[in-house]
């Protein structure tokens, strides 16, 4: 069946945001975490949609838009990996990797009707700890 993972995923058929959207947003989270770091294995498209008791296609659908996106890589003969960013690239192509993520944030931050100051100052919170961790020795 193949290795269990630390961590649960929660879908909810009828809070109006498609599976394979939930499923998306919520490997993000964990990516951005850290709880999910470049190179681990995601689960596999039939042990994802045993667990989460969907269908294997929105699992796929999920997996497949993450690999567009660049977030994942197909490891033939392994699975799914979280892929390794790249800071190298123009300055456009950088953005454009944490632009999924900014679009996350956007929305959740409309649906809990916050500020576009509030939302800043989480951001710029987040930068400096990251900053400082760096820092330090």
């Amino acid at each position: 069946m193949g290795p269990r993972f630390s961590f649960q995923f929660e879908i909810h058929p009828s809070s109006g945001v498609p599976i394979y959207r939930q499923l998306m947003d919520q490997l993000r989270s964990l990516i951005a975490s850290g709880r999910l770091a470049p190179g681990d294995l995601v689960p596999s498209v039939r042990q994802m949609a045993e667990e989460l008791e969907i269908n294997l296609m929105t699992v796929s659908k999920a997996y497949a838009k993450l690999e567009a996106d660049g977030v994942l890589e197909r490891d033939r003969g392994i699975g799914m990996r979280v892929k390794a960013l790249q800071s190298s690239g123009s300055r456009s192509e950088r953005l454009q990797q944490i632009r999924p993520f900014a679009d996350q944030i956007a929305t959740l931050a409309w649906q809990l009707k916050l500020t576009e100051a509030e939302v800043l100052q989480v951001v710029k919170s987040a930068l400096r700890g990251l900053e400082n961790k760096e820092t330090s020795p």
